[in-house]
C-alpha cells in the first residue's frame, strides 16, 4: 500500500512539471516581424537629419545669393538704390579722378597666405591642398563670370564694351579673401577681415575709375565668394598633413588708413 502511494504521488509530480511545457508546445508562436529587418542591421540609432536651414550647402549659399540678387536688382536704374544713384554721388565726390591700382589689388588678399605660412601659422589644410582649392575656386570664377557677362551684355559706366557686369576683380579679390578667410580664422579672424578690407577696396576703386557700376561690384563680391565656398564644399582633403616644425612667432595683419600716406597694412610680429 505505502508503494503503490508513492508511486502514484511520483507520477503525479511528474505529470504536473511537465504541464506548463505541454503548454507552451501546444501555443501556436508569433512570427517575427521581418518587415524592418535590413534598414539597421548594426543596431546603431537613426542620424536625425539637419534642417536645410542648418545645411553646409544653405550656409555656403546664403550671403552669395544675396549679394548677387542685390546686384541684379540695382542694374542700371532699378533698385531703391540704383546703379546710377551710385553713380551720380561717386562722380561729385571724386569727380574725374582715376587710377590703376585696382588692377594689381585684386591679387593682395592672397600675398596673406605665403607671408602668414613662412611666419609659422598653420592653414587648415595642407599645402597641397591649398593649392588644389585655389586652383578649382579660380576656374569656377573665371568661368561663372564669363558666362554672365557674356549673356548679361551690360555696357560699362565709360562705354568700352558691354562686359561690365559682374565685375572680374571685384570677384578675383573676393575669392582670394574668401579663401584666406577660410584658412587662418581658427588663428584669428583679423586675417579675413583684413583680406575682405581690401577686396573692399577693388570694389570701391572699380567704381571710381569708372569701370564697373554698382550692381557690377556688388554682384561680383558674391560670385568670388560663391565661387571658394563651392570648391571647398566639393573639395575632399585626402592627403594628410605633415608638420613643418618652422615657424618665427604669431603674426597679424591689419588695415590702417591715415591722411598723410593713404591706405596700407599694420604688420604685427610677436617672436616666440
Amino acid at each position: 500500500m505505502m508503494r503503490s502511494r508513492y508511486l502514484s504521488n511520483t507520477v503525479l509530480l511528474a505529470l504536473l512539471a511537465g504541464a506548463p511545457q505541454l503548454v507552451r508546445a501546444q501555443t501556436p508562436s508569433t512570427p517575427a516581424d521581418t518587415t524592418h529587418k535590413y534598414e539597421n542591421p548594426g543596431g546603431q540609432p537613426a542620424l536625425v537629419k539637419k534642417p536645410f536651414f542648418k545645411s553646409k550647402g544653405f550656409r555656403a549659399s546664403i550671403v552669395p545669393a544675396i549679394l548677387i540678387g542685390y546686384g541684379v536688382s540695382t542694374i542700371n536704374g532699378n533698385g531703391f538704390y540704383s546703379s546710377y544713384d551710385a553713380k551720380r554721388d561717386i562722380r561729385k565726390a571724386f569727380g574725374d579722378y582715376r587710377n590703376h591700382i585696382d588692377d594689381f589689388l585684386q591679387w593682395s588678399p592672397y600675398l596673406e597666405i605665403p607671408v602668414v605660412l613662412l611666419a609659422g601659422v598653420e592653414s587648415h589644410d595642407d599645402r597641397l591642398n591649398l593649392g588644389l582649392v585655389i586652383v578649382k575656386s579660380e576656374l569656377i570664377m573665371l568661368s561663372s563670370v564669363y558666362v554672365v557677362k557674356t549673356l548679361a551684355d551690360v555696357e560699362r559706366p565709360d562705354g568700352s564694351n558691354n562686359l561690365s557686369f559682374p565685375s572680374g576683380h571685384t570677384a578675383q579679390a573676393f575669392l582670394a579673401a574668401s579663401i584666406v578667410h577660410t584658412e587662418f580664422r581658427d588663428k584669428s579672424q583679423w586675417y579675413g577681415i583684413g583680406a575682405y578690407t581690401l577686396a573692399t577696396s577693388v570694389a570701391a576703386f572699380r567704381m571710381i575709375n569708372n569701370k564697373h557700376w554698382e550692381s557690377d561690384v556688388v554682384a561680383g563680391a558674391g560670385f568670388g565668394i560663391m565661387s571658394a565656398h563651392l570648391a571647398y564644399l566639393t573639395h575632399r582633403n585626402r592627403w594628410g598633413r605633415k608638420a613643418t616644425g618652422r615657424g618665427v612667432g604669431d603674426t597679424s595683419f591689419l588695415p590702417m588708413w591715415s591722411p598723410a600716406g593713404g591706405a596700407g597694412l599694420c604688420f604685427t610680429w610677436r617672436p616666440k
